[in-house]
């Protein structure tokens, strides 16, 4: 394998022990970035004035899938540069792909036929989104930091509430627009960390971007984790 086939493999959310096939196999997965998504999922999802634990576990479930495992791997698929290099082939990234999206779209399509008919607005952007943007279609127009922060900082919290109560609302809409605001910040340090980091540099401007991505996601995963803990304790 060669050098160029292992640019991602030095950066901070990637495992520095294991043999490589496992090291790319949880650093494709952006485990951080992820858990920011599902953050801000569960985020929209205690907003709700009556909580169903049930479906919380479901949008959690349908969003690691889509996005921590489909969208992951359709970014691998669509990269021309295959920066976690060639030990997942395009077919088996295809099967994998697919196998998540399966497992996240079955799952949305219950709750949308059985409790929350608006979600389908947002699985229909999001699907739209996974190809528009880790495939680049449409001359890239996609492909940017802000529908970046669109579809994996804003929709999701959308997600989340109107998993709850089939509807948005003012707070909603408020979160998720600062949800968006994260994500954007992130995405833009995020841009320039890997294009260090893939040189294997050890500059000074490495060290301070990993450090605000640092922040970044593990704050957002903090500040869900105690709304969670918050909202338990109020029932």
């Amino acid at each position: 394998m060669g050098k160029e086939d292992v640019s991602r493999l030095n950066e901070w959310f990637v495992p520095k022990f294991g043999p490589v096939q496992f090291r790319i196999a949880i650093g494709i997965l952006f485990l951080p970035y992820t858990a920011m998504c599902i953050s801000f999922v569960l985020l929209g999802s205690l907003l709700s004035p009556s909580v169903h634990w049930d479906r919380i576990v479901a949008i959690i479930v349908i969003y690691f899938f889509a996005l921590g495992i489909g969208a992951h791997f359709a970014d691998n698929i669509g990269s021309r540069k295959r920066p976690w290099g060639r030990e997942f082939s395009t077919h088996i990234s295809w099967i994998i792909l697919a196998s998540s999206l399966s497992v996240a779209y079955s799952i949305g399509i219950y709750y949308i036929i059985h409790f929350v008919p608006l979600l389908a607005v947002v699985a229909v952007a999001e699907g739209f989104f996974l190809f528009a943007y880790n495939f680049e279609k449409f001359q890239g127009r996609f492909h940017t930091n802000f529908w970046f922060a669109i579809a994996w900082g804003s929709l999701p919290v959308l997600a989340g509430y109107m998993m709850q109560i089939n509807t948005i609302s003012l707070e909603s809409i408020l979160v998720a627009t600062v949800a968006g605001f994260i994500s954007y910040f992130e995405i833009s340090l995020s841009r320039p960390y890997k294009v260090l980091k893939s040189s294997n540099g050890q500059c000074a401007s490495i060290h301070t971007l990993e450090r605000y991505l640092k922040i970044i996601s593990l704050g957002t995963l903090t500040t869900s984790m105690l709304a969670l803990a918050f909202r338990t304790v109020l029932g």
